[in-house]
């Protein structure tokens, strides 16, 4: 049994190693690259539009009002980065029906690098939104001694993503491999749409996670005349 898709070598030569992870990493980012150019190559604004475009157009509707609904601002903005997330997680546990696959999920080493992404994201859309000053003085807000907490709690939010992801797609994994050899019939087929299941709602809550961390890290303050001018309308009207 196989614990991860990393001990699966299709090709060796010293110290460089092409196995599942890498491959099935690749081979999914194609499918999504080439999935997309032909569904975009001919969008239709009329009535009539391709069940494809109908399709991704009910995706991208959804992932933007996911967006909204964190407190993003401007969701089409973080449009990009936060739904390839999700589609990348989703398609790598959408595929394995498929046989032979390795869902890349199922590496440590390519949770890491999905987490990374979101850590190297959320300061350049902080940076972005508030400027550098704007974002490096929320690392000490309200005080300066929250600074090192702060600075743990990247670190740490970086690390829980990365293995929540890796423990969840591994555990399906080994469970469904193990039904296998007992009962090789019912009890697989019930634990593989589990897995399904499973895998849709982890790609939703690391996508989900990723723009509360940008959001927090995009948050700007309502300049002062604007809340005393809400303050004044409420007096009145009291």
């Amino acid at each position: 049994m196989r614990l991860s898709p990393d001990e699966m070598i299709f090709w060796q030569h010293g110290f460089f190693k092409l196995n599942a992870t890498i491959v099935f990493t690749w081979g999914l980012m194609l499918v999504l690259a080439v999935g997309s150019k032909l569904i975009t190559r001919q969008l239709s604004t009329g009535l009539e539009r391709s069940r494809w475009q109908n399709l991704m157009e009910i995706v991208v509707t959804a992932i933007l009002k996911q967006i909204e609904e964190v407190g993003l601002r401007e969701p089409r903005k973080y449009l990009s980065f936060l739904g390839t997330l999700f589609l990348f997680v989703a398609m790598a546990t959408l595929c394995t029906i498929l046989p032979s696959f390795e869902p890349p999920t199922g590496s440590l080493s390519t949770t890491a690098a999905l987490a990374l992404c979101v850590f190297a994201a959320v300061p350049l859309f902080g940076v972005r939104d508030q400027g550098l000053g704007g974002y490096l003085k929320s690392y000490v807000e309200p005080t300066v001694i929250m600074l090192p907490f702060n600075l743990i709690s990247e670190l740490s939010r970086t690390l829980a993503l990365a293995v929540r992801l890796f423990g969840n797609m591994m555990s399906g994994a080994m469970i469904i491999a193990i039904l296998l050899t007992i009962t090789p019939f019912i009890f697989p087929i019930v634990m593989t749409a589990l897995g399904l299941l499973t895998g849709l709602v982890q790609a939703y809550i690391f996508s989900i996670l990723a723009a509360v961390y940008i959001a927090a890290a995009t948050r700007t303050k309502e300049p002062a005349e604007k809340f005393l001018t809400s303050n004044k309308k409420i007096t009145i009207n009291g």
